[in-house]
């Protein structure tokens, strides 16, 4: 394997850091109410400061600041999740929002909202139930896609195309049961939305994030290796099944506590670490921590567009990323198809 450079790494998370700290900055300042970036930037590092407008440290402090900080760690977690899957099944094309592993999350964490009252379970139990519906949804993906020994094109994308269709219907039908109020709440997240975000939700997606990041760096050398294939990677020392099965585990723990928080935002996991790897190359020691920099600033620059494109009124954060990142899927469906013709 090739030997890591140091300079190289700490150089491109230094340029990664620096402009995900501009973007945050950025969407801190602007909106409807508009605030100089110096403002934002003394309000943050001087937060004591009481020559600043009590109305303006309340617009970026209490409204946008959370919003911010939930974009940057589902950012992270989608974007993280995307480059996992990517290794472990060996495509380019897998991401969590097209496998069907974020609808297997929202339709679990729908069911807690919808049905919560009939079986006595609390809004606090929506982040479990989403982290068992994405780990169900990604084992079932592995089972039938890898059944006969490969992870096919065909395979995982007819595999996610047939569980989001279920996911769906789950979805509506829980919709229609819910009443009017949770149906309007539950129709929002099949878009997916950070407009509704409570910075107390910050610590689970926070430690989930911070779980499941840490995981896949300290097993970045092993992802280099499943990605050429589970027989070369058990050849070279990798024990493939202890190692798949963490990686499977947290990944899918990132994404059940960012679908909890946000609801379906697609295609982050597809677009990031697709580009970045054209970027910075393919070694997942220097991919895995640049995804989520890179995952992180996306998401926010998409929500900061989101609410301040049409003069007013909002779009879902999930619409943004879904015209950038449909495009480029049937790009690389294409070229995938052009490259090895489906079975």
């Amino acid at each position: 394997m090739i030997r890591l450079s140091v300079i190289r790494l700490l150089s491109v998370l230094g340029i990664l850091t620096g402009a995900l700290l501009l973007i945050a900055l950025w969407a801190l300042a602007t909106g409807p109410s508009s605030v100089g970036m110096g403002e934002v930037a003394q309000l943050l590092f001087n937060a004591g400061d009481t020559t600043i407008d009590p109305v303006t440290r309340d617009i970026v402090l209490g409204v946008r600041f959370p919003r911010v900080v939930l974009g940057l760690l589902v950012g992270a977690a989608l974007a993280t999740a995307g480059a996992v899957f990517q290794a472990l099944l060996r495509n380019p094309l897998a991401d969590p929002y097209v496998l069907g592993v974020s609808g297997g999350a929202a339709l679990a964490a729908i069911a807690v909202l919808a049905l919560g009252k009939f079986l006595s379970l609390t809004t606090q139990a929506v982040p479990f139930a989403a982290f068992a519906g994405g780990l169900f949804a990604t084992v079932l993906l592995y089972w039938v896609s890898g059944g006969r020994g490969g992870h096919s094109s065909t395979g995982l994308l007819l595999t996610g195309v047939v569980f989001n269709a279920f996911a769906s219907a789950g979805i509506v039908f829980l919709a229609s049961v819910a009443g009017f109020f949770e149906g309007s709440r539950i129709f929002l997240w099949l878009i997916g939305h950070l407009s509704a975000v409570e910075i107390d939700a910050a610590a689970i997606v926070a430690a989930s994030v911070g779980l499941g990041l840490a995981t896949a760096c300290v097993l970045s050398r092993s992802l280099n290796l499943l990605a050429l294939g589970d027989e070369t990677a058990s050849h070279l020392g990798v024990p493939v099944e202890s190692h798949r099965r963490w990686l499977l585990v947290v990944t899918s723990l990132m994404v059940g506590a960012a679908v909890a928080v946000s609801g379906l935002i697609g295609f982050v996991g597809l677009i990031v670490p697709h580009t970045l790897r054209l970027v910075v190359g393919s070694d997942h020691r220097v991919l895995i921590p640049a995804t989520a920099l890179t995952g992180a600033g996306f998401l926010v620059l998409s929500d900061t567009l989101a609410r301040t494109l049409l003069d007013g009124r909002e779009l879902p954060v999930g619409a943004v990323t879904a015209l950038v990142g449909g495009p480029l899927f049937i790009y690389l469906l294409r070229r995938s198809q052009s490259q090895a013709p489906l079975a």
